[in-house]
């Protein structure tokens, strides 16, 4: 299994970082991110560049100077090629490429520069090809998920305890992006948690087929909505979402970013990913002349996954009482997300699946993912970071596909 960065790579980088001086004491990197959208998202690049300046902060703490060279608004394709070029051209020693169809173009430029790391964030290309300098990053989203999961679950069950609403009509609207595993596996946890607490729960899935396109997320909260759905949530990248659900009465949790100020009537809570270790453990590396990870996934007892504040106006009376002790278990491992006695599929229970990548490759040497009644997800550190859950469980309808 690949890979180790060269010891003369490590010198080569030592060397030029030590060149570069920088302001105050220590070295001076540069480091290059390249973004689907930009920070107006509110959400998705929001959080990426809101983690640029929280770990810059933890970074120099440790003598380290970051200069960030930032580019905006990059799908896919020769685009993003060229943005990496760019980058490595500009002396950038790590270049972070922030979504998931960046990769490929990533892929097709890191060879050219094999002294300079190029990371795929939320990716899944790395652990099977055959560069030094090429690595994936994700975090356990799917712990959040469930978490948001709870706190709109406790909303539904006081909702149909006063009589808003009947017990079936606990319908959750979810925006999705694509329909492949990274968003099944999040509104699958989203489903779990939700059930948890309010066992009527059903949920209605929309793929607006963009990671980022706010009319489209709009749209699809809006058919959601007029499908009956009283609670809306999203693997999408703006808030659009939420306001939809604001407007129409309805209730929202979110992703990426704090989504209150945007719809305050309406916003209940968001996880996101906080990038701000990584990019230390990636940075520090590359500038001590070290070896990373070529594949990188931790969660909520790392940090790396982290919870919202909770909209008190309107959240259920003991929700943070119950996220509070969610978060410890699912922390100490006494929870665990994919339980498998907790779902069916087809009506029947699960006791095998394959861990498989969406190329529809096996993950090597470790293709079952089910073992002590848990789907283990995520959890091959080396192999694949990048969820794989892909099972179509029951109580969730997929109204379309857009893969």
């Amino acid at each position: 299994m690949k890979k180790l960065i060269c010891a003369l790579l490590a010198v080569v980088m030592l060397a030029a970082l030590c060149a570069c001086g920088g302001s105050g004491s220590g070295e001076t990197i540069k480091v290059g991110l390249i973004c689907i959208g930009d920070e107006n998202d509110q959400g998705y690049t929001y959080n990426f560049v809101r983690a640029t300046e929280t770990a810059s902060a933890e970074l120099k703490k440790q003598g380290i100077n970051v200069e960030w060279i930032i580019k905006y608004n990059l799908i896919e394709g020769d685009p993003v090629a060229v943005a990496n070029e760019e980058l490595a051209e500009e002396g950038c020693a790590v270049i972070f490429n922030n979504s998931y169809g960046q990769e490929p173009a990533m892929l097709r430029v890191a060879p050219n520069y094999p002294n300079v790391q190029f990371v795929g964030c939320t990716n899944e290309g790395s652990w099977k090809d055959d560069l030094d300098n090429t690595h994936n990053a994700f975090a356990h989203i799917y712990e959040g998920r469930y978490v948001a999961g709870v706190a709109a679950g406790m909303k539904l069950q006081q909702m149909i305890d006063e009589g808003t609403i009947t017990a079936d009509g606990a319908i959750i609207g979810y925006v999705g992006a694509y329909s492949f595993a990274e968003v099944v596996s999040g509104y699958t946890a989203y489903y779990l948690g939700a059930k948890s607490v309010c066992p009527s729960v059903t949920m209605k899935v929309q793929f607006v087929g963009s990671w980022s396109d706010a009319t489209l997320e709009a749209n699809a909260a809006q058919a959601l909505i007029d499908q009956g759905c009283v609670m809306i949530s999203q693997h999408s990248d703006n808030t659009t979402p939420a306001t939809t659900a604001e407007k129409a009465g309805v209730f929202h949790t979110g992703y990426n970013a704090d989504m209150i100020s945007a719809a305050p009537k309406a916003s209940i809570i968001s996880t996101r990913i906080d990038w701000t270790n990584y990019f230390v453990y990636a940075i520090s590396s590359v500038a001590a002349g070290k070896n990373f990870d070529a594949d990188y996934s931790h969660g909520m007892k790392d940090g790396d996954v982290v919870m919202t504040d909770l909209n008190k106006d309107i959240a259920a009376p003991g929700t943070q009482e119950k996220l509070d002790e969610v978060i410890k278990a699912i922390s100490d491992g006494s929870l665990n997300v994919f339980d498998t006695s907790k779902f069916t599929v087809g009506g029947q229970s699960v006791t095998t699946a394959l861990a498989i990548d969406t190329d529809g490759d096996f993950v090597p040497d470790q293709g079952e993912a089910v073992w002590d009644g848990v789907f283990h997800e995520s959890e091959y550190p080396g192999l694949m970071s990048a969820p794989y859950f892909n099972l179509a469980i029951d109580g969730i309808t997929r109204l379309n596909e857009a893969y």
